[in-house]
């Protein structure tokens, strides 16, 4: 009979079997983003189904079931944060759920994430809902059957958000909309009022394609990514992805007429792509070698991407060197130019929303996934209903469905649950940043001398290093010493106000 210690041995390899399989997907999910042919997506679809189907059979086999089964009452686990005991608790979860979902329904979800991702990319070059809704009807009703399978739960929206903030629910997203909400109406009305706003007409010129990819990778590049250890690419949506522990991708999109879209998108995306670079490596296929949640995921890339790349110092160490790359910003002041990569004013499009908006742009999304999901708005209405969101939360009617409906890929590829991470993501970032002022001092002298390694440092002794040791809420408790809060968040879009509009 094996002993404890052999069968947790037994567990770490299939497991890390498994993440092979895993990350074979996830090298072809990078290449239909960024080279796949366009009349590929089929067989590409087959391909992918195929290896969601092994990944599947491999965490229902009975000799996953038996070797979790051997470690239930084996002392070996130990302490609840232990490594074992992390590896065993969290590997259960996930088999848990992989048991709920017949292997059909794993292979079409699949399958039809990447057929409907090329039909959504289409169809937002043309601006046509129409094209596409098909498509969505159909992922729509997987994810109701996914939600049935994993149920019951208070919503059917609890089932899917689970899968990538574990124990969130809609009812929990909710009651953080509602701490937000208020006052965010309440400082973009202010804001709206001030009569000298800001300069975010400077980011609209002259902006050459080949010097914006070189300024956005010298700036990820000096905040710490490892382009030896990863590399950069372009997409119709911007993404970061894993593909093994020194392989870690990150693409952007370019406009030579906007400054923000590529520049703060390589920033984000390499906050993401930071946490997955500084994730233990002798861990590499276990729970404890791998992200927290999404929210924590976020919470880096808005960190990097806001708390420090709309920072006054950071610009006071790279503004010389944009003066340097663009010309026509030569005649700009630094003061005027960190006005402008703060500009508030409420725009169509998320990902270029300006901090104080864009968790309306959230909102938005996850009040109208939820009533998809629960059957309370058909996809044909979603058009009608998002217009009508966008009109109340942020003053604006979409012209085109490509400036709607139609701009994120999240529903195309199956990310049904994944939109509230982006608001758990900038309350995490907010009070992890706070923290790491209080514990390092300085930070804004260190980021005006082009150091942004203390900061890295702390994250990835904090954050980074921990896995899946902690959940999301559970590990912003261990590293701030408080709960999740709105308050840091308020208070550093407060803070940014003021210093831009003197409201």
């Amino acid at each position: 009979m094996a002993t404890s210690e052999q069968n947790y041995d037994a567990l770490v390899l299939e497991l890390k079997e498994i993440s092979l399989l895993a990350y074979t997907a996830a090298v072809l999910g990078w290449d239909e983003q960024t080279q796949l042919p366009r009349n590929a997506a089929n067989y590409r679809g087959d391909q992918l189904s195929l290896l969601a189907k092994l990944v599947h059979e491999r965490l229902v086999a009975p000799k996953l079931g038996d070797l979790l089964s051997s470690l239930k009452a084996s002392p070996l686990p130990g302490a609840a944060d232990s490594d074992a005991a992390v590896n065993v608790r969290q590997t259960r979860r996930v088999v848990d759920r992989a048991r709920k979902m017949p292997s059909s329904l794993v292979q079409e979800l699949a399958r039809v994430a990447v057929v409907a991702q090329h039909a959504w990319v289409e169809a937002r070059k043309n601006s046509d809902f129409a094209a596409f809704a098909p498509m969505l009807e159909q992922m729509i009703g997987l994810k109701k059957q996914q939600a049935a399978c994993l149920g019951p739960t208070a919503h059917p929206y609890d089932a899917l958000i689970d899968e990538y903030e574990p124990g969130e629910t809609a009812a929990g997203v909710a009651e953080v909309f509602v701490s937000l909400r208020g006052p965010l109406v309440d400082l973009v009305g202010r804001i709206a009022q001030v009569s000298h706003k800001g300069k975010g007409a400077l980011l609209t010129g002259d902006f050459p394609r080949a010097g914006q990819e070189a300024f956005a990778r010298e700036a990820s590049v000096a905040i710490g990514f490892d382009f030896d250890r990863g590399r950069m690419d372009t997409s119709t949506h911007p993404f970061c992805t894993h593909l093994g522990p020194s392989d870690t991708r990150i693409s952007t999109r370019y406009d030579e007429r906007h400054f923000n879209d590529a520049f703060f998108g390589v920033l984000h995306e390499s906050g993401h792509g930071l946490y997955q670079q500084g994730l233990p490596v002798e861990h590499f296929g276990t729970p404890c070698g791998e992200y927290t949640s999404m929210g924590i995921h976020e919470s880096q890339s808005r960190l990097w991407e806001n708390f420090v790349g709309r920072r006054r110092s950071f610009w006071r160490h790279f503004f010389p060197k944009l003066q340097q790359r663009f010309p026509a910003t030569k005649a700009v002041s630094e003061d005027d130019w960190y006005r402008a990569v703060n500009h508030v004013a409420p725009g169509f499009i998320r990902v270029e929303a300006d901090e104080a908006t864009y968790n309306l742009h959230v909102l938005l999304r996850f009040e109208l996934e939820t009533a998809l999901i629960s059957g309370d708005l058909s996809v044909s209405d979603l058009p009608g209903a998002w217009n009508e969101k966008m009109k109340a939360y942020l003053g604006l009617t979409p012209p085109d469905a490509a400036r709607g409906v139609l701009q994120d890929i999240h529903w195309s590829s199956g990310g049904v649950g994944y939109f509230p991470t982006y608001t758990l993501g900038n309350l995490y970032a907010a009070q992890f940043f706070a923290k790491a002022q209080e514990d390092l001092g300085d930070l804004d002298s260190s980021f005006a001398r082009g150091d942004f390694k203390p900061l890295l440092d702390w994250l990835r002794a904090n954050i980074h290093s921990k896995g899946q040791r902690y959940g999301a809420r559970e590990l912003v408790r261990r590293v701030t010493g408080k709960p999740l809060s709105a308050a840091p968040l308020l208070a550093h879009l407060a803070l940014k106000a003021k210093e831009a509009y003197g409201v």
